[in-house]
């Protein structure tokens, strides 16, 4: 099976963290690899692929690729059973966590998005308290959030939520990263779904989000629709 992404892990002999350089927080009594496969297994979930990951664990000076996989186990990549694998996440609040995830994701498959949208809710509040509101994993589930928002027709939720991970992204990742480009596409996606009165209470945040996350040569184009669009309203 293809991977769709692939991360370098780096966990220092003092435990420190960091996800492709850039550093985690790692909550007090919880493994490093544990936050890992948390983060990771959100984005393999959402994708339904898993997430191949070379580990560098200097504690015990070993180096070994593992895949998440979408239902948050892991894995040797291939056919190998014997690489080392990451620390079991069968304790503490991660697997509810993970449960409740594949949960929301199944129902979002099915169209019963009442009950997706109901413990997408619910797992942001958890990671939100748990983690802040711009950790990785955080941002991860905000992304299927606004994803169930686009597919129930909420899109100015949509809209208000892909503008806000725009920057929550460019701020955490810095400027040019895939990631901060998809979410402001989609911002702008979901904004052209929008009725004229909603279009104009967010153009403006729209506006200056695309600009701050993008060279403005880049969004010409765009933000020429948007005041056309806006302009027509108008009339």
């Amino acid at each position: 099976m293809n991977t769709s992404t692939r991360y370098q892990v780096h966990i220092s002999r003092d435990g420190q963290l960091y996800l492709d350089n850039e550093p985690q927080v790692v909550p007090d009594g919880v493994d490093p690899s544990q936050v890992v496969v948390q983060v990771l297994h959100i984005e393999a979930a959402g994708s339904g692929q898993p997430v191949l990951v070379h580990v560098q664990d200097e504690r015990t000076t070993s180096r070994f690729d593992v895949q998440v996989m979408p239902d948050g186990t892991t894995q040797a990549p291939g056919t190998p059973p014997a690489a080392p694998q990451l620390a079991s996440t069968a304790t503490g609040q991660a697997p509810s966590i993970f449960g409740r995830l594949a949960a929301a994701q199944a129902a979002g498959r099915a169209h019963d998005f009442d009950t997706a949208i109901v413990a997408a809710d619910d797992i942001l509040r958890q990671l939100t308290a748990e983690q802040g509101e711009t950790a990785s994993a955080t941002l991860e589930t905000a992304q299927f959030r606004a994803d169930l928002a686009y597919l129930s027709g909420e899109f100015a939720f949509a809209a208000a939520s892909w503008t806000w991970l725009a920057l929550a992204w460019f701020d955490r990742l810095g400027p040019g990263k895939r990631r901060t480009q998809i979410a402001a596409q989609n911002a702008v996606q979901a904004w052209m779904h929008l009725s004229p009165s909603e279009a104009g209470l967010l153009a403006s945040d729209l506006v200056n989000m695309l600009m701050e996350v993008t060279a403005p040569e880049r969004t010409a184009t765009v933000r020429a629709q948007i005041a056309e669009r806006l302009g027509q309203h108008i009339n």
